[in-house]
């Protein structure tokens, strides 16, 4: 591990884990109180950059990568609202004037402010282009008249990154902006998923928002934006798998049947090999990808790969500790039956495992 992290990234991981060991973070189900737990541990600050309150010259992904990780372990709740708190400010970090960056990133660590990224649209989730949101600029600012659905903190947040067309050109048309939680003609709608998650639909009617960088620059922001915390997601499936890995293991180790402990069972000695592979593969290219787009400026390969591979490799860890458990792994509030609800999201948001093969391969055969 000490060969993609540095002291100061295992720093922050042992903060972190400091921070999710004494909070008991996983009984907590209020997304603002896990904002301002976070806040208080100084943990926010990975999301902005220096100039702002954070904690690097430029936002770290393997800083992320270790925050996530750590989270998920113990709440993909707590994982989610820290991730959010990055992607739905980053193109203001990217593009922002200081104006915008002042007034949003410094309450981002702070905690006073809580983000939303709103993209997809219910015909524009995987295919990016194809968002038909409008803005038309009035005056100083522009209106916005739309649909966004699957938002993540919808409702909840203070401030939306929200991407709308500024012209019918598939990739320069797309823009984004800077829109209040509060703006007049932004409706909710919640969607309740088969995991704690605040998300929601948003209607935009008439909306209020501010060009974040310049007209047409929206495609090349939320690419960006995704390139970076897509292998963050998959340091946050790394944790959950880790977490289902050790269950399992203490589970195995106690439950007995025909007379004996069920660790004593070679399948099962295969199935904990299998889980233990998987969780070590998945960290090692998440770390590798990090640390490439951090110093030798990796990109889309590098996420798509690392976000492809450990959230598929979850998915299998997280079914075999159910499995392990029998029964008791699909009783409500065990933490495997937990894991397994949670970690399925993971594979469909920020690209699908389609979208990540599509991009791998596309690359290769360029």
């Amino acid at each position: 591990m000490s060969v993609f992290l540095e002291e100061r990234h295992l720093e922050l991981k042992r903060r972190t884990q400091a921070f999710a060991d004494a909070a008991h973070i996983e009984r907590e189900h209020d997304p603002r109180v896990l904002v301002s737990g976070m806040a208080g541990a100084d943990l926010l600050r990975a999301c902005v950059p220096a100039a702002f309150g954070g904690l690097r010259d430029k936002v770290e992904l393997r800083d992320l990568c270790v925050v996530r990780a750590a989270l998920g372990y113990r709440s993909s709740l707590a994982d989610t609202m820290f991730a959010m708190q990055g992607l739905g400010s980053y193109p203001v970090t990217l593009a922002g004037s200081d104006e915008q960056k002042r007034a949003l990133l410094p309450r981002v660590v702070s905690g006073e402010a809580i983000c939303a990224f709103a993209i997809t649209e219910p015909e524009a989730g995987s295919d990016v282009s194809g968002v038909s949101t409008r803005a038309q600029k009035d005056g100083e600012s522009y209106v916005l008249d739309g649909a966004k659905c699957f938002i993540s903190n919808a409702g909840l947040a203070t401030s939306y990154v929200v991407f709308a067309r500024t012209s019918d050109d598939k990739h320069k048309g797309l823009s984004a902006f800077l829109v209040d939680g509060r703006a007049a003609g932004l409706g909710i709608e919640t969607v309740e998923l088969i995991a704690p998650h605040p998300i929601g639909n948003v209607s935009l009617r008439g909306v209020r928002g501010e060009l974040i960088g310049a007209e047409g620059d929206g495609f090349r922001l939320a690419m960006e934006t995704l390139d970076l915390f897509r292998t963050s997601v998959g340091a946050a499936a790394v944790g959950m798998a880790a977490r289902a890995r050790d269950e399992a293991i203490a589970r195995v180790k106690t439950r007995r049947q025909f007379g004996k402990a069920l660790a004593e069972f070679q399948a099962t000695q295969l199935a904990v090999a299998d889980m233990a592979l998987d969780v070590a593969t998945a960290t090692l290219l998440v770390l590798s990808a990090a640390h490439r787009i951090d110093t030798a400026g990796g990109g889309s390969v590098d996420a798509a790969m690392a976000k492809l591979h450990a959230t598929e490799a979850a998915q299998r860890v997280i079914d075999r500790a159910v499995q392990l458990f029998g029964g008791q792994g699909v009783v409500a509030g065990v933490i495997v039956e937990r894991l397994y609800r949670e970690v399925r999201a993971l594979r469909i948001y920020e690209g699908t495992s389609e979208i990540q093969k599509l991009v791998i391969a596309r690359a290769l055969l360029r």
